[in-house]
């Protein structure tokens, strides 16, 4: 893919993520928001809670990233991702019917079961407020080579990604989670206050 393709899959995601979330979870009760169909399921307030730890994490890290590189041209060719690169964000990547391919098992920091002090009680107004914040770092990151900059992941600081694949594994791992959301409140069994 171009740079531009992947700028513009990752801003339209973005915003439709912001958009999803608004219209699913602005309104609900807090009963709403701590629902769970079943106690092995994250209710929205606790995706939400893991979506903004791992913006706690990423967004200063990139931003960080953008304002010390030294590769501040950026390259008008195509994005290559690398082979882990590639893999962490198809990984993520909803399947053609939105629906989530591969489960995986949040790291123990990033999961709100395991570590209920990452709700915070404002979890709708962090995210949104973060997305904002991911669209500006999008904004910034297309004066820089997004092949050359290289992001260390929230697991492991010595594994580190190209720019251009932390965005879209960022991007497509909010995706995937908003989707958890709207499968929630879709739910039958979903409070109706």
């Amino acid at each position: 893919m171009t740079t531009k393709e992947l700028f513009d899959i990752v801003t339209g995601l973005t915003q439709e993520n912001i958009e999803k979330v608004n219209k699913a979870v602005k309104k609900l009760s807090p009963d709403q928001l701590n629902w769970k169909p079943n106690p092995g399921v994250w209710s929205v307030a606790q995706v939400l809670a893991h979506l903004n730890e791992y913006g706690n994490y990423y967004h200063p890290t990139i931003t960080k990233k953008l304002e010390v590189t030294r590769f501040t041209t950026n390259t008008k060719e195509a994005f290559i991702s690398s082979p882990l690169g590639r893999s962490a964000w198809k990984s993520m990547k909803l399947g053609k019917a939105n629906n989530i391919k591969r489960k995986f098992n949040a790291p123990k920091e990033y999961n709100p079961t395991i570590h209920p002090s990452i709700m915070k009680g404002n979890e709708f107004d962090t995210f949104i407020g973060q997305q904002n914040d991911f669209l500006s770092i999008i904004e910034k990151s297309k004066g820089v080579n997004i092949r050359r900059v290289k992001v260390p992941i929230s697991i492991s600081k010595i594994i580190r990604l190209r720019l251009g694949d932390a965005l879209l594994f960022i991007t497509y791992h909010n995706q995937r989670h908003v989707q958890q959301i709207i499968n929630l409140t879709s739910s039958v069994n979903f409070p109706r206050k």
